[in-house]
């Protein structure tokens, strides 16, 4: 039985498996594929610092949420009242000292990874990276948590938007275009909406603890209405790309409307945990298929 009462302990393997947040884990893939695919359109795509941009940004990722688990229990922001999936540490099955060093170590192997595009982007590369390692670890860490006091969706917007498409763009292509800038922004759209239903989900926890997300300082109401605009904003940049003269192909991401007003639905009328959870999901599958999607267009 594990400390936060919730069933037998599970293997090794699964406690750690389950700490990388598999649900979290298309915010760190998506702007990979999209930034790669917009250097195929340019014929400047290289495999291999595509390959080194996508276990980067992944191990960032993993080292984000190992540092969020342990920070997030040592601030009693993961508690037995928790409506999420159980955390490692808060369910006694990672030692805090355990889950702190595995962070640690997974962005230093994030760091020796990164320097393998220095010879591809220059050593303004090397900036890049270690400030999203910074901040990675300073989103629940250090003096001045950021998730804790409203920064996380801003956060998630500019390094898994802005910074990820934009960087994988230029280790390949040598410079960073506007179209590239564009095609940046539904990605780090979307990506905040994973975190905001994940906020939207712990909200009342979250508050108790006095962690300040956005959903926290301005009310579930004014969530759904970033939920909603988000999705139109991501919808939209496909049309604004064909009037830059992209083919048609670009609107093939303008399929998953449906989608996305489903899921616009389900967040306003989610009234259990499991509902939210599922949510959570869908939401990184509506990403990683915009992000599928906007790549077959700029291909074809």
């Amino acid at each position: 039985m594990t400390a936060d009462g919730h069933g037998p302990t599970p293997q090794p393997w699964r406690t750690w498996l389950a700490a990388t947040r598999p649900r979290t884990l298309p915010a760190a893939v998506a702007p990979v594929i999209v930034g790669s695919s917009l250097a195929w359109r340019d014929g400047r795509f290289d495999g291999l610092a595509a390959a080194n941009c996508v276990v980067f940004s992944l191990l960032i990722q993993i080292g984000t949420n190992f540092s969020n688990d342990y920070h997030d229990f040592l601030k009693g922001a993961d508690t037995a009242e928790r409506r999420g999936p159980r955390r490692a540490v808060a369910a006694g099955l990672v030692s805090p000292a355990a889950m702190r060093r595995a962070s640690l170590w997974v962005m230093a192997v994030a760091f020796v990874v990164g320097l393998g595009l220095l010879g591809r982007g220059g050593p303004w590369l090397l900036a890049v990276g270690a400030v999203s390692i910074a901040f990675g670890l300073a989103y629940t860490g250090g003096p001045y948590p950021l998730g804790y006091h409203g920064f996380g969706d801003a956060c998630v917007f500019v390094f898994f938007g802005l910074v990820a498409v934009d960087a994988t763009y230029f280790v390949q292509a040598g410079r960073v275009t506007a179209d590239a800038v564009l095609a940046a922004v539904p990605v780090g759209l979307l990506a905040t909406n994973i975190l905001l239903v994940n906020n939207y989900r712990d909200v009342e926890t979250d508050a108790a603890a006095g962690k300040r997300t956005l959903v926290v300082r301005l009310g579930k109401g004014a969530a759904r209405a970033q939920h909603a605009a988000s999705l139109v904003v991501a919808l939209l940049v496909p049309p604004v790309l064909f009037l830059r003269g992209w083919s048609a192909w670009c609107l093939l991401p303008m399929a998953l409307a449906p989608v996305a007003w489903s899921q616009v639905r389900r967040l306003r009328s989610a009234g259990t945990p499991p509902e939210l959870v599922a949510l959570l999901g869908r939401t990184a599958g509506l990403l990683a298929a915009y992000a599928v999607l906007f790549a077959a267009g700029a291909l074809l």
